[in-house]
């Protein structure tokens, strides 16, 4: 995780730098045409002739990669709900080792094995017939509610990002515009518009992203919480079996 969060960190920064060489650039391309005009190149069209306010364009647009990139990886299966982990809980509670599913949990960073070991010691042996459940559904309900944050934390700043680069893309656009030459006017009006299209570009990339991977989250804690309410049903119905088979009337056991 670490080592994810220091190589966005070196994305970010590359990109910072790049930006800056872009803006030098800029700077130095109009310095050249005062002397003797010159063609432009895609990245002159594109990028550089949007003026300063790429640059924080740009910059988010890194962002916006880095946490699609990091989502991906702190989404994936085997850090919510593995299966080896879910199988062997259940067999646990299957055999009413409450105990022993607890101290598994407890050695996973998983998840679903911290969602056990948070939840699980507020079984109630006392009450056979539902093993205190509801004090067990308030717990799952609390540690949810808690982690929740911190889950979708990273996911949330895909919609921030999304929110924020139109804006950008805006204000370079008036910023450009109010300093255009009235006998040129077209032609500044469509360098000016670079920046509303490339902030219009970053909103399209986080958006889809953004519902995507927080449907992904979402069913991934739905599948932590679905295991543990079968975990604790499994033990109920073992415990309640022979007064289970003791209400079936009889010739039809």
């Amino acid at each position: 995780m670490k080592n994810l969060f220091r190589l966005g960190f070196r994305f970010v920064a590359f990109a910072s730098v790049l930006m800056a060489a872009f803006s030098t650039s800029a700077f130095a391309q109009e310095a050249a045409e005062a002397v003797a005009p010159q063609e432009q190149t895609m990245l002159d069209k594109w990028i550089i002739a949007g003026g300063w306010t790429m640059i924080p364009i740009m910059l988010v647009e890194a962002f916006i990669i880095f946490l699609v990139i990091y989502n991906m990886v702190a989404l994936k299966k085997e850090k919510f709900c593995p299966e080896d982990l879910k199988v062997t809980l259940l067999q646990l509670m299957a055999e009413c080792r409450i105990r022993s599913a607890i101290e598994v949990a407890a050695g996973s960073p998983t998840y679903l094995g911290r969602l056990v070991a948070y939840a699980l010691p507020n079984v109630d042996a006392t009450r056979p017939e539902d093993l205190g459940k509801d004090a067990i559904e308030d717990a799952v309900a609390d540690f949810t509610a808690n982690e929740s944050r911190s889950v979708f934390k990273w996911i949330n700043m895909l919609a921030l990002c999304a929110q924020i680069t139109p804006m950008l893309g805006l204000f370079g656009t008036l910023a450009t515009a109010g300093q255009a030459d009235p006998t040129q006017l077209a032609g500044d009006i469509s360098v000016a518009l670079l920046t509303t299209f490339w902030g219009l570009i970053n909103a399209i990339i986080a958006t889809p992203f953004f519902f995507f991977q927080k449907g992904i989250a979402n069913a991934q804690i739905a599948e932590c919480v679905g295991t543990v309410q079968e975990m604790v049903n499994t033990s109920i119905n073992v415990v309640n079996a022979e007064a289970q088979l003791a209400r079936i009337p009889e010739g039809l056991a």
